[in-house]
């Protein structure tokens, strides 16, 4: 199976930004780790702060892979563009969030691209992407 995980701006600083919303440890370190876990499955990797590359990466595997994990950032919050990509692919997308997006300003309440995804999952730290991949495999498994 292959997965790939898209994080949008910003989110190459985890490990370094505001340490008390996002922990840390870097999201490499933490890829690392998820791939050891998951030796199994074919699981990539992808971070730009470019809303465009994060559609072209949409487009470039929506077809042909298993699955995607996105944390789009800010632009979950304001991208149709993004929700279009999403709409348009013919897999799963799984959204997910390192933080508690309800618990934050009120304008990360609501997400755009949420409505395309087959789930969201958010406020539990880095471990939001890992029950992400257990319920894209959990999907895959099913169909």
């Amino acid at each position: 199976m292959n997965f790939l995980i898209i994080n949008g701006p910003n989110l190459n600083l985890l490990g370094t930004r505001e340490k008390s919303i996002y922990g840390e440890v870097s999201f490499e370190t933490y890829f690392q780790q998820l791939k050891e876990k998951y030796d199994k499955v074919n699981l990539e990797y992808y971070q730009s702060n470019i809303e465009g590359e994060l559609i072209n990466e949409i487009h470039r595997v929506g077809f042909s892979y298993d699955g995607i994990i996105i944390n789009a950032g800010a632009y979950t919050h304001t991208s149709l563009a993004l929700a279009d990509a999403i709409a348009a692919v013919n897999m799963p997308v799984i959204e997910v969030h390192i933080s508690n997006v309800h618990k934050r300003e009120e304008l990360r309440h609501k997400t755009m691209i949420g409505k395309c995804c087959l789930g969201t999952i958010s406020g539990f730290g880095l471990d939001s992407y890992r029950l992400g991949l257990e319920g894209l495999l959990n999907h895959c498994d099913k169909r």
